[in-house]
């Protein structure tokens, strides 16, 4: 697809906690050495949209644009605001683009949603839906969180947002998206849930089940039992679709899910760890937003030169896997 990256952005809560506090606070053992996590950054003062807002600015300044030129913005994040309506249109008025000028409307495919939203935004431009298209991934992961039950899970997880503004590529500019590739494994849909909030539950009828369910919980053994048995060849057919060798790779950005899901990615794939984007253990789980994150992260940091080679990597809830091979 001729599309390009114009620009990216990311924002924070002001408020930055580290693990062993959060632990000594809720009276648990210090879960740094056994999760991997030292910091993470709630929200507070903020919410979901005031990251969004202040992420998708900072991608729009990034990229040379104004809200103005934007006619495409799609909230790629695994909770919305709120059920209905989607979260996206709130974003678009609270960046100020005008009534009428836009479409606005959410994906979500939980921690892979921003790059099933860069799919649909991309191929919205190549189609001529769109010209200029605004991705945003807002996340406030520290909440419903199972500290009873799983605080070996709940710790993993920071708030946070991200955004790239995407557009046609030039005459001859190297930037690109050259394959994006999502494959589902149902098999295991239970496997990473949080029951409550859709029509499962009925909170008049069922209270007491919608909350029961209404925390988030994680089979992590049989996460990694499908990752051990499938991730390898999908990451094969990927890089095949883009054109790619594994050596072609110069960065690889990962879903930031943990330390140890990391550490068990470089190992299945064999990528060299200096190639990898490794931001987990200052800002945990972001979610969905963890990819652009990321992604905004290595471009300030000088490790992407014009032409780089980008490949996207992440498993969601679901099971699904997901990616992308950019040229940047």
């Amino acid at each position: 697809m001729k599309v390009s990256v114009l620009g990216t952005g990311r924002s924070l809560p002001t408020q930055s906690l580290q693990s062993s506090a959060i632990d000594f606070d809720l009276g648990l053992v210090d879960r740094v050495s056994s999760t991997g996590v030292k910091r993470r950054f709630v929200c507070r003062d903020e919410d979901q949209i005031d990251l969004a807002k202040a992420a998708g600015l900072a991608a729009l300044e990034n990229a040379g644009l104004s809200v103005g030129d934007i006619d495409l913005v799609i909230s790629g994040s695994s909770v919305p605001f709120q059920p209905i309506p989607s979260t996206a249109p709130l974003i678009m008025r609270e960046l100020g683009i005008t009534d009428g000028t836009a479409a606005a409307f959410d994906i979500n495919s939980t921690c892979l949603s921003f790059v099933s939203a860069l799919e649909a935004a991309a191929r919205m431009i190549e189609g001529g839906a769109a010209k200029r298209a605004l991705v945003i991934s807002s996340e406030i992961a520290s909440r419903a969180l199972p500290w009873d039950d799983q605080p070996e899970v709940a710790a993993l997880f920071g708030d946070g947002a991200a955004a790239v503004v995407l557009g046609p590529s030039g005459d001859g500019a190297p930037s690109e998206i050259k394959a994006i590739r999502l494959r589902s494994f149902p098999s295991a849909y239970e496997a990473c849930h949080i029951g409550a909030g859709g029509t499962r539950f009925d909170f008049e009828t069922d209270h007491q089940a919608f909350v029961a369910n209404a925390k988030f919980g994680m089979n992590g053994k049989e996460l990694f039992r499908l990752t051990s048995q499938h991730f390898n060849t999908f990451m094969g057919d990927l890089l095949k679709q883009a054109g790619w060798a594994r050596s072609d790779v110069d960065l690889v950005i990962p879903h930031q899910a943990s330390p140890a899901g990391l550490d068990h990615m470089i190992r299945q794939t064999g990528f060299d760890r200096d190639r990898v984007v490794r931001i987990v253990e200052d800002y945990g789980n972001q979610i969905a937003a963890s990819i652009p994150f990321a992604l905004d992260i290595a471009r300030d940091k000088g490790l992407l030169a014009e032409g780089s080679r980008v490949l996207m990597l992440g498993t969601s809830a679901g099971v699904s896997f997901g990616g992308a091979a950019l040229v940047i």
